[in-house]
């Protein structure tokens, strides 16, 4: 039997390995070539430190000097002693070109463009056989004819057998421009990835789901997780745009909260003129019990300015998530200047 462990380095890059049974992380990284933070092996100095974000293991021997209880409680393990029961997902505290690594790259076939709405485009790809994601990860998609490239997350959930994408129709844009005018499907695009660490973490307690514009992506992906694991937790979205035109992929979370028990969603519009029902930012549609008096996993993805509006209102709400997990995204900004997550 093997067992899947996601790397996630801290620039952001993920490597996905599999580790034999009974093997150790540290054991299964050097086997494929991947050195990771690492010294004695024997759980004494503490060097290869890192934390375990989602999944069940063996923690194995260890002294206190390498590892406290409060640290293993708190998810810390060392990983020349941690042997995965389950799949893991693993925060490496070293960046992946100093562990000898890098993101994989892949040509895929384009297989289908469709418009939205007068602001938004979804297109899809062939998903390669060997990459792995996690729900809420995003790759780096080089723009066909040039060398610029686009980050995009995952509005597809991990194992479909397409990728799928949303994208913002910008006048003037390479992606979106490419999409509208040039685009056929078996196009050959070069995508780098996956990136980012901003996904989602085991459901222990409630969730909601703050999506801005095409920040929406991610979740769908993490719904699509969901809806093939369960869920035990109720999961609440606010889905908020600024024109009516922008409002998208309804019925993809209608279907979502037909399959996902606890699953409820609303969406609201800011622009004044708005003919929708709910207006306003996402912060006026979240109600107390959403909140669940702080024990509650947040996650959140939009413009810089609404993820830095959205943590001010939860300051002025004296509320303190049990966790907070955030991306800022602008739509249409290059690879080199990288989102940023927490």
């Amino acid at each position: 039997m093997t067992h899947s462990i996601a790397l996630n380095f801290e620039d952001g890059v993920t490597r996905f390995i599999d580790a034999r049974d009974g093997e150790t992380i540290a054991d299964a990284s050097y086997r494929l070539g991947i050195n990771i933070p690492l010294d004695c092996r024997d759980g004494a100095c503490g060097t290869c430190k890192c934390r375990v974000e989602s999944g069940r293991y063996d923690g194995g021997f260890y002294i206190e000097d390498a590892l406290t209880e409060e640290e293993a409680a708190e998810g810390l393990a060392l990983a020349c002693q941690v042997r995965p029961k389950t799949d893991l997902v693993v925060a490496i505290p070293a960046a992946s070109t100093a562990c000898k690594t890098r993101p994989q790259s892949f040509e895929v076939a384009l297989r289908s463009v469709a418009r939205l709405s007068e602001t938004s485009i979804a297109f899809a790809l062939d998903a390669p056989t060997d990459l792995a994601f996690l729900p809420g990860q995003y790759v780096s998609v080089r723009v066909p004819g040039t060398e610029q490239r686009r980050a995009y997350s995952f509005s597809s959930a991990p194992g479909a057998e397409a990728l799928s994408f949303l994208v913002r129709d910008i006048p003037g844009g390479l992606m979106s421009t490419w999409l509208r005018e040039a685009a056929t499907p078996g196009a050959m695009l070069e995508i780098t990835g996956p990136s980012g660490s901003f996904y989602l973490r085991d459901v222990q307690r409630p969730l909601l789901l703050l999506a801005g514009g095409t920040g929406l992506a991610p979740f769908l992906s993490m719904l699509g997780r969901l809806a093939g694991s369960g869920c035990a937790q109720p999961v609440h979205l606010v889905y908020g745009v600024t024109n009516d035109a922008d409002l998208v992929e309804i019925s993809r979370l209608e279907d979502y909260a037909a399959r996902i028990p606890g699953f409820t969603f609303a969406t609201t519009v800011a622009a004044e003129g708005s003919t929708h029902p709910r207006r306003g930012y996402v912060t006026a549609h979240v109600e107390p019990a959403h909140l669940n008096g702080g024990d509650v996993d947040i996650y959140l993805c939009g413009p810089p300015p609404m993820v830095d509006a959205v943590r001010g209102w939860l300051a002025g709400q004296g509320v303190t998530p049990a966790a907070f997990h955030y991306e800022k995204f602008s739509p249409s900004a290059p690879i080199d200047a990288p989102r940023r997550a927490a």
